[in-house]
């Protein structure tokens, strides 16, 4: 695919059209300090309005109610980003990890159950990182152990983002003790409904509680909810960590692009304690015009991404350098915006429910920006990988327990 070639111009008109009539124009004050029973009913919504207009899942196969081109998927993150519409937020690993995960690695039986049910309005979470086994996932000790015609799971799982809300869990867990850590893990689709399940919202920084503990106390999972092979989880959870540090990252990039750096030269344009405008300060200049740079390098990297993904020819570390760098940038974009933005910005404490990491909240959105160099892999996770994977470097010594 080369994003060059494709006359997208009518393409375009024709999503600009639909965003002016389908985008609620007052949807970040209605969702300023919404309940939670707001915010769900709002993004079920939003999706369900996306699907009417054949924009919710451009990414999933032709069959699936997807099929657009990479490069038209461009042009509507563009353009839904230029008009201020709502994030998915709700739907992200739904429509994203679950998806990705199934269509790679799921039955027949499992992607015909699911993907139309997604579509409905099925929303997930992703159960993965644990207590002492975060950024080292091939840690976790949470336990499957296999008894009749299911699994029986215990242990915890910790910074399941939406799992408060969430109808199903992509679980991963230790089968087998024995093996070496890599070698002994399965993946399991869990009904967030089964007996022995336990939601725990947890508080963040910024007064969110998006991220929830969940406890797993003999919870019984039938056999036919593994997904690949018993004991080759690992491989499975390939194809999720790949959709988060991907393909994903194109939506991201262009909401901080676009909606997200409008808004930051918008903030600067007002007045400098000293007089005039903050934006009359060459330093000022100079820093915008930096990030700038960044964010043109940043979709830079994304389309390649896309068009290699597409091509068949993603290197094993292009969605690792993607995702860092999107992450480390937002969280020096979110950075100077608190500095130039002083004290007033520490006053605004209130942010839109189903809006990104670049709401114009400042501190908010910079609080924000630290969890996306966490999540999927931290930044020295990324880091060894592209070294390993990408440059071919010897593997990262083993430091004995």
């Amino acid at each position: 695919m080369n994003t060059s070639t494709e006359d997208l111009t009518e393409f375009r008109a024709e999503v600009r059209q639909w965003c002016r009539e389908h985008v609620p124009a007052d949807w970040r004050r209605a969702q300023t300090l919404a309940g939670d029973a707001e915010f769900v009913a709002f993004q079920q919504s939003w999706f369900q309005e996306l699907r009417s207009g054949g924009y919710a899942v451009p990414h999933w196969p032709a069959e699936w109610g997807g099929g657009m081109s990479a490069a038209r998927q461009v042009v509507l993150y563009q353009e839904l980003a230029a008009h201020d519409a709502p994030r998915l937020v709700l739907g992200f690993v739904s429509i994203h990890h679950a998806a990705s995960t199934l269509l790679a690695a799921g039955t027949a039986e499992q992607r015909a159950r699911h993907l139309p049910a997604i579509l409905d309005g099925e929303i997930w979470v992703q159960g993965f990182s644990e207590p002492e086994a975060g950024s080292d996932l091939a840690g976790l000790r949470t336990t499957a152990r296999r008894e009749g015609d299911g699994f029986v799971v215990d242990g915890q799982k910790l910074w399941a983002s939406g799992a408060a809300h969430a109808d199903w869990c992509l679980l991963l867990a230790r089968t087998d003790p024995a093996a070496p850590k890599r070698r002994g893990i399965s993946y399991f689709l869990m009904d967030m409904r089964s007996p022995g399940l336990d939601v725990r919202p947890v508080r963040n920084a910024a007064g969110e509680s998006h991220f929830c503990e969940i406890f797993l106390n003999g919870v019984v999972i039938p056999a036919e909810n593994l997904v690949g092979p018993v004991n080759q989880g690992w491989q499975v959870a390939q194809a999720t960590l790949s959709a988060e540090r991907g393909m994903t990252m194109l939506e991201l990039a262009e909401r901080l692009g676009n909606a997200g750096f409008r808004w930051l030269v918008e903030a600067c344009r007002g007045p400098a304690p000293g007089g005039g405008r903050l934006v009359d300060d060459p330093r000022v200049q100079d820093r915008l015009a930096e990030l700038e740079t960044e964010i043109a390098g940043l979709r830079a990297l994304c389309l390649g991404l896309v068009e290699r993904h597409e091509a068949g020819t993603a290197g094993p570390a292009d969605a690792s350098v993607v995702k860092l760098y999107y992450s480390e940038l937002l969280q020096r974009t979110m950075d100077f915006a608190v500095e130039v933005t002083g004290l007033p910005a520490h006053t605004e404490l209130r942010k839109p429910a189903s809006s990104g990491w670049e709401s114009g909240a400042w501190v908010l959105d910079f609080i924000g920006s630290w969890e996306w160099t966490i999540p999927g892999g931290t930044s020295e996770i990324q880091r060894t990988i592209i070294g390993e994977r990408g440059l071919g470097l010897p593997r990262e010594p083993v430091v004995p327990a």
